[in-house]
């Protein structure tokens, strides 16, 4: 009998195309609650997995789960610590979307600088004046400070400083100097990057202790004339305190396509601010990224489910 895969959200057709031709059933899921996900896995092998939560819960109830495929890169959506215990292999797909959010995260920069949005708006509603009223600024020489230097923000400065000629800072508690590009000046704490920096762009996953770590703190110390970019977690930004700096121009603007609640609601305060940009955490659904997410999650899947060590494990299951 075909080992069956739990598709809960579609996907594009390279990964599904791909689990076919290796002669897996794929069993696309009837919703992406929990009691949902609960029920379509009972009878299934793998989940290839995307934004909807997989907690302790849904791993216990997929009797016969030996691994989940994530579709991109963060698993904080996982309980990856239960699944070890459980015997089940987690793994991801961090070559997937690396360049695409880079690229994004370059576009959230240039727009800012240029103050793309606010102008766009204006000026559609006649008011041609504002190019003499509010100017922008070259990138050439300006500071960037990234906050994670994985692949991703290795790829923003890479594109950044050899690209726009801006001169890359970095700090990343998990990484030692010599292993960091040389693009890129390391430092040894944020510090320095909030308050040197032009532009602070986060690279940092959502954990316990980052969660909520950018605040009031960090703000007072960046220059006003600097501009926040986040393409990493919603939750490492303190939402409410990044909103009152950017109502009393402590900061000149933030640009961000995550959030602190994914959907946000209508009503939340960064959409009614001028100095802000945001896109709907789309940074990384290009549909040659989108493609990649769903092969490499189907590729982890068959690599375990045939017997094999997976090419990109978040964890390392005893079982």
């Amino acid at each position: 009998m075909a080992y069956k895969v739990l598709i809960p959200q579609d996907i594009t057709e390279a990964g599904k195309e791909y689990l076919r031709e290796k002669g897996y059933e794929i069993k696309m899921g009837s919703g992406i609650t929990v009691e949902a996900i609960k029920q379509d896995v009972v009878d299934c092998d793998a989940i290839l997995a995307r934004t909807a939560p997989f907690p302790a819960e849904v791993l216990e109830a997929g009797k016969n789960l030996k691994v989940i495929g994530r579709h991109g890169i963060g698993v904080d959506n996982i309980d990856v610590a239960r699944a070890e215990e459980l015997g089940i292999w987690v793994t991801n797909a961090p070559l997937s979307n690396a360049n695409s959010v880079a690229e994004h995260t370059i576009t959230l920069i240039l727009a800012s600088a240029r103050n793309l949005a606010y102008i766009d708006k204006v000026f559609r509603n006649g008011d041609f004046e504002i190019r003499n009223r509010l100017k922008g600024m070259d990138l050439d020489g300006k500071t960037l400070g990234l906050v994670g230097l994985g692949r991703i923000g290795t790829m923003v400065a890479k594109k950044a400083a050899l690209g726009l000629g801006m001169k890359v800072i970095g700090y990343d508690p998990y990484i030692t100097k010599d292993k960091v590009a040389p693009e890129i000046e390391f430092v040894d704490n944020m510090e320095t990057i909030f308050k040197n920096a032009d532009f602070v762009s986060l690279h940092m996953p959502a954990t316990k202790e980052t969660k909520g770590s950018i605040g009031k703190k960090y703000f007072e110390m960046m220059k006003s004339s600097a501009f926040l970019i986040n393409c990493a977690r919603g939750e490492v930004v303190d939402e409410l305190e990044l909103i009152q700096a950017l109502k009393d121009k402590a900061i000149a603007g933030a640009a961000l396509d995550v959030f602190e609640q994914e959907p946000p609601e209508k009503d939340n305060a960064l959409f009614a601010l001028d100095n802000v940009i945001v896109t709907p955490h789309n940074a990384a659904l290009t549909q040659e990224s989108m493609d990649r997410m769903g092969l490499h999650a189907a590729t982890g899947i068959d690599e375990v489910l045939s017997g094999k060590k997976p090419s990109w494990p978040v964890n390392n299951p005893k079982l």
